[in-house]
């Protein structure tokens, strides 16, 4: 799932300048699991924008609602009945994509109240961390399941650097070394003979060089 985390309020109340009333969107899918724009984070963050302004003199109306995803075209229509002409400005919960896809069906101005982090997943109650670099060429059946782009400190994809020690990275003693963790899992399966097959360079066209990526399933495309 896309990870994020809310801006600092002060920021959030910054952005929205001397708006007098806004939209504020939240977003049902990643961003709802990892506890950050969902339902009731919009409600929180109304609320303590309409109490803050308040202390202020300058008060502030805002209207709520939350999207089963912002991602999604369709679902943008559920926001016709919002978007109305007295909405100063939209403040979106959602990640990056969604905040994208408001501005580019709605001619207001649009605002993230959130910083989108990494595609990732939970570890721990309240604890999420990346596990993706979304390089568009995965080679995770080489490495018993373990991304060495992201699980390495240095993305190294034949092997350990010099510094590692007892099976944690150089770059920071508290971090697993991931070529420790792919080595182990791979010794436990009995594939280490794959680690002998040298991996050539990332082929980082199939990442993000030459403009935004785009999948498109011809069977189910509509035309």
């Amino acid at each position: 799932m896309i990870v994020a985390e809310n801006k600092p309020f002060h920021d959030i109340l910054g952005l929205i300048e001397d708006a007098k009333k806004i939209l504020i969107v939240g977003c049902g899918g990643c961003v709802a699991v990892c506890l950050s724009g969902g339902e009731k984070e919009v409600g929180v963050l109304a609320s303590a924008l309409r109490m803050s302004r308040k202390k202020e003199g300058n008060p502030l109306e805002t209207v709520e609602v939350t999207l089963p995803r912002q991602c999604d075209p369709e679902y943008m229509d559920m926001l016709k009945g919002y978007v109305k002409e007295d909405i100063d400005c939209i403040l979106s919960l959602g990640c990056g994509v969604g905040v994208q896809f408001i501005a580019e069906r709605f001619s207001k101005w649009v605002i993230p109240a959130q910083n989108t982090k990494f595609a990732g997943g939970t570890i721990a109650h309240g604890i999420w961390e990346e596990r993706c670099g979304l390089c568009g060429e995965c080679i995770l059946y080489k490495t018993g399941g373990i991304c060495p782009i992201i699980r390495c400190s240095k993305s190294l994809l034949n092997g350990p650097c010099g510094g590692s020690q007892n099976g944690k990275c150089e770059v920071d003693k508290n971090l697993d070394c991931g070529w420790q963790l792919i080595y182990d899992r791979m010794k436990k399966f009995g594939k280490l003979d794959l680690l002998l097959k040298i991996e050539p360079p990332k082929d980082w066209s199939k990442s993000r060089d030459g403009g935004p990526r785009k999948v498109v399933r011809e069977d189910v495309k509509i035309s």
